[in-house]
């Protein structure tokens, strides 16, 4: 575990300026905002991940929301997606508070953290392949930190599936041929040659679209965090 290893690879992912048109789409958002925020200083950058730095259980998204995490600087926070994650997280014992609204508004998760595959907020939340590929080096550098002590790993939604399986090939986990399929449930064993393996859970996403029709519940979603957690190592309540 390196603490000051992540906060340095933070930092440098909330200067990252790789891809042209997320950062002029991350901008141009900052700059004209949404009428229920014109009060906010936008962050407008990439957004790094979120979570201790000796988490056991990571939570892999897809990317920030526009008015969310691009709006706050932290992962999930102040956008609906965010609500229901970490409600469920605070439910099952992961989380000081059932809210996310701003970084300073005091939430705390335990032994968990959050991240996604890209960093910042593409256009109608659909990456390209080539920005969903630029980004990957900042996830694989961000396993290799997590590496002594993550021991499983969520992924909400089949885009992070597949953007997050190479990332874990390359930092030091062993993928199965062919590639595992997502689903809502899923369960995959990742080995590791030089060290602890990892399993890899699959979730539907928390997005708008899956909660208000049903796709995904609350109990849905609170089960397969218990599972993800019982596999980490971690207590859930």
């Amino acid at each position: 575990m390196d603490p000051s290893g992540l906060s340095r690879l933070d930092r440098r992912i909330a200067g990252c300026r790789a891809c042209p048109r997320l950062v002029d789409w991350r901008e141009e958002v900052a700059r004209t905002k949404r009428a229920a925020f014109a009060d906010w200083t936008y962050w407008g950058r990439p957004v790094p991940g979120f979570g201790p730095p000796d988490a056991r259980l990571l939570i892999v998204g897809l990317a920030p929301a526009a008015h969310g995490g691009n709006r706050t600087g932290r992962m999930f926070t102040g956008d609906r997606s965010g609500d229901v994650l970490y409600q469920a997280l605070y439910d099952v014992g992961l989380a000081s508070q059932p809210t996310s609204v701003h970084t300073g508004d005091g939430l705390e998760l335990y032994g968990v953290r959050v991240t996604s595959p890209v960093h910042c907020a593409p256009p109608a939340n659909r990456p390209t392949p080539g920005e969903r590929d630029a980004c990957r080096p900042w996830l694989v550098q961000e396993l290799h930190l997590l590496r002594p002590t993550v021991r499983a790993a969520l992924v909400l939604g089949a885009f992070g599936w597949q953007a997050a399986l190479p990332a874990f090939a390359a930092a030091g986990w062993t993928v199965p041929r062919p590639r595992p399929a997502f689903a809502h449930g899923a369960r995959v064993t990742l080995d590791a040659a030089d060290g602890p393996g990892l399993d890899l859970f699959g979730c539907f996403h928390v997005s708008q679209r899956n909660t208000f029709t049903g796709r995904l519940t609350p109990g849905m979603l609170r089960a397969v965090l218990r599972s993800a957690a019982d596999a980490a190592g971690l207590g859930t309540a």
